[in-house]
């Protein structure tokens, strides 16, 4: 029996070295020592990435799979001024809430931590293979489970605890009344975090969750400002993209008082249709603004 243990673990070990994945035991000096408050930590962590990363203020943003526009923009929003202002972005991969969580982080040339409910090396889930190889080379990724782990009833559940272990701040953007994401916002409460939530409609089931938490004493967050207060950060003032065309110059001052939608943007800026939608595309393609799939324009 010993033998055919030890086959598995070098088994482990090897496909784990053909993937770039290392082992972290609970017993290593580079073990995150936050996890050292979960009642059970988890015995060893295989890891992709840095674990430079686990350097505080790490937050964890996470949400419903089902998002709305509306929690997809606040998660963009919120995430990119953490990002910007130093903070390390933990999430479960998932999609949704957690996708859009990593790929704002990452635009914004941030850090951010994926815990996975799979083996390390699979991408949970198909459909993330290119967001879990971005946060594989730009970010971390980590996972109690061993390589080629498949997810299984109780893993993420189990991964959620990693996630509101690492953070010293969770921030609920939308979950409705049954929601993995409120038990991340529990896991975090029980080890004495803070616990945030994004309000929404009252009519929205996928803001039902967010809602009851903030009657129930979360902080709300009303504004990015709140965020970056909450984990103790200072807003980073974003430098305009270098422009000399005095069209884009306008649209750009403009989007400064938030999203707009183009009939917006032009009565802010005080140009024609034409002219305006020209000029956004110019930005668009340069990366100084984006364009949502509900038609507001908003600046990266």
């Amino acid at each position: 029996m010993a033998s055919e243990a030890y086959g598995r673990a070098d088994a482990f070990i090897t496909r784990a070295a053909a993937r770039g994945l290392e082992l972290v035991t609970e017993t290593d000096g580079d073990y995150p020592a936050a996890l050292r408050d979960l009642q059970e930590p988890p015995a060893v962590l295989w890891r992709w990435g840095s674990l430079d990363l686990l350097r505080d203020p790490i937050v964890a943003v996470v949400g419903t799979r089902r998002a709305t526009a509306y929690g997809q923009r606040m998660t963009r929003e919120i995430v990119g001024a953490l990002a910007r202002a130093g903070a390390t972005i933990v999430s479960g991969m998932a999609l949704g809430i957690d996708a859009t969580a990593h790929k704002a982080a990452l635009d914004a040339g941030g850090g951010t931590v994926a815990v996975l409910g799979t083996g390390a090396d699979v991408a949970y889930p198909r459909g993330h293979v290119a967001l879990h190889r971005q946060i594989g080379a730009r970010g971390l990724v980590l996972s109690e489970l061993p390589p080629g782990a498949r997810s299984h009833r109780g893993s993420f559940p189990k991964r959620n605890r990693i996630i509101a272990a690492l953070a010293k701040l969770t921030i609920v953007v939308e979950a409705p009344l049954l929601s993995g994401a409120l038990i991340t916002a529990r896991h975090a409460l029980d080890l004495g975090r803070d616990v945030a939530a994004v309000p929404g409609p009252i009519d929205s089931p996928q803001s039902q969750g967010t809602n009851e938490y903030i009657r129930d004493g979360a902080h709300p967050i009303t504004s990015v400002a709140d965020a970056l207060t909450l984990a103790g950060l200072a807003p980073q003032r974003r430098a305009a993209p270098a422009m000399d065309d005095e069209t884009e110059l306008r649209i750009w001052s403009a989007l400064g008082d938030g999203a707009s939608t183009l009939d917006e943007l032009c009565a802010r800026a005080a140009l024609p249709v034409t002219q305006c939608l020209t000029a956004v595309t110019r930005l668009e393609l340069r990366g100084a603004v984006e364009c949502g799939l509900t038609g507001e324009i908003r600046r990266r």
